[in-house]
């Protein structure tokens, strides 16, 4: 009984969210009730999607996030592969350097970060958005942990009949490191689709705005109604329910992964 509350007080502000959304543009009611009435439109959808920047930001949400999320896949298990089960000086110094990534808050490297972003000219562009998502200290680390679990019976037998490390990445390991790489690129989707702070350092101009530093934008223009920001939020809201009830069961086996193997 305690469960299902508390579920209701979770899902509570979204199911209002959705209910403001559809009301026409400057409803006002002085009673909560009425939120949940009709006049019900979809007409500010339509609007906010073809006659503002909502559509394009909602775009540049969705690139900037699958492409990091390909990126940091790639890099990741790469990086993680040659810790785990290649032989060369200092691996262990390595791993232990990205072991201290951690420790180290995203917060802390933002200036360093703009100051070699400013002299690669790479302010101002989606390279800019892409490239420092990339780089995943905890991906390494999950996906080295789990590359540490593959027999190295199975290893041996693909070198022993003739078979290059690139070869054994993407034809024997990645096959088996399937749960460990949808976790990564699950949290990084995420982690990327809500990312605020790069974003709004960045950026300067409106067409490249991401959801996040474009939606404070636009809300400050009606700080005195509910329906049009709630209508925009929304928008940026709706992708990531959609996504959460199609992978529902891979987003909760991915938790779980990572809080065993981090």
């Amino acid at each position: 009984m305690i469960g299902v509350i508390v579920a209701i007080l979770f899902v509570f502000p979204i199911i209002w969210m959705l209910f403001v959304s559809i009301k026409p543009d400057g409803f006002m009611t002085t009673d909560p009730l009425n939120w949940f009435l009709p006049p019900y439109t979809f007409t500010n959808y339509i609007d906010l999607l073809f006659d503002s920047l909502i559509l394009r930001w909602l775009l540049n949400s969705l690139m900037v996030a699958v492409i990091s999320t390909v990126l940091t896949l790639i890099f990741t298990s790469l990086a993680a592969y040659a810790i785990s089960q290649m032989k060369f000086h200092f691996k262990h110094f390595i791993f232990i350097f990205f072991l201290l990534g951690l420790m180290i808050p995203g917060e802390a490297t933002i200036i360093p970060l703009y100051e070699v972003a400013k002299s690669l000219n790479l302010l101002d562009s989606y390279t800019g958005l892409i490239l420092p998502m990339i780089a995943s200290p905890l991906g390494i680390i999950i996906l080295k942990s789990f590359f540490d679990g593959v027999p190295k019976e199975v290893i041996e037998s693909a070198i022993i009949d003739g078979c290059s490390h690139l070869k054994i990445y993407y034809k024997i390991v990645l096959p088996l490191s399937k749960p460990a790489l949808a976790a990564i690129g699950i949290f990084t989707f995420i982690g990327s689709w809500n990312n605020f702070l790069w974003p709004f350092i960045s950026i300067l101009s409106e067409n490249l705005y991401t959801l996040p530093v474009g939606l404070p934008v636009f809300n400050a223009a009606y700080t005195q109604t509910y329906v049009l920001p709630m209508t925009a939020n929304a928008i940026a809201s709706i992708p990531l329910l959609i996504a959460f009830l199609l992978f529902e069961k891979q987003i909760v086996k991915g938790i779980s992964f990572s809080g065993i193997k981090g």
